[in-house]
């Protein structure tokens, strides 16, 4: 006679509940990563938004005479990039406020169109602050080390405290970057799952 045995050690319902566990663990992790995503891209639109510095200039106009104190200043709205930068942080910023208050909503997968045009949505922001950044970082290395095929010279040794804020906002918007594309893969497993 064959007896087979249902015990199991106690543990039962655990495989079931393990996966309510591994669904509300993933939920509150993509809930992390997208509030670490809201407060990276806010960082780093206020860093680039408020950096502006004053200093005066020596302007030699001809070499016999001494130099004359010009006064200048470095301000991130001087620059086309450095503007396209703070907005497409300003709309990243906004969009991961709604998406929060989205998924949140949308705990448990209720309506697979909304998760889908959140996974979109979080694409798009991945490459619109990617974009941002890069234009960014091309003309801070333009004032970085200048360019002597356009006879553009340097201006960070003149304006350093400008300089060194852009590049802190610049690698608090890369982590921000990371973190909408770690949101989309975060999605791709879970479509790859099913």
């Amino acid at each position: 006679m064959e007896s087979k045995s249902n015990y199991n050690g106690g543990f039962e319902g655990v495989e079931t509940e393990a996966r309510v566990a591994n669904k509300r663990g993933a939920g509150t992790c993509e809930s992390l990563l997208r509030i670490l995503a809201l407060a990276l891209a806010l960082s780093a639109a206020v860093l680039l938004g408020v950096d502006k510095q004053n200093k005066i200039v020596p302007l030699r106009i001809v070499d016999t005479l001494p130099p004359i104190s010009v006064p200048a200043s470095a301000k991130w709205h001087y620059l086309s990039a450095f503007m396209y930068f703070v907005v497409a942080h300003a709309i990243a910023c906004s969009y991961a406020a709604i998406s929060l208050i989205l998924s949140i909503g949308n705990r448990g997968g209720k309506s697979s169109g909304l998760s889908l045009f959140v996974v979109i949505a979080d694409l798009v922001m991945a490459g619109l602050l990617f974009s941002s950044n890069g234009a960014a970082v091309a003309i801070g290395l333009m004032g970085y080390q200048g360019n002597s095929h356009v006879r553009w010279k340097k201006v960070c040794d003149v304006f350093g405290r400008f300089c060194d804020q852009a590049a802190a906002a610049f690698v608090v918007s890369l982590l921000s970057a990371i973190a909408f594309l770690l949101l989309v893969a975060i999605a791709v497993r879970r479509l790859h799952k099913k």
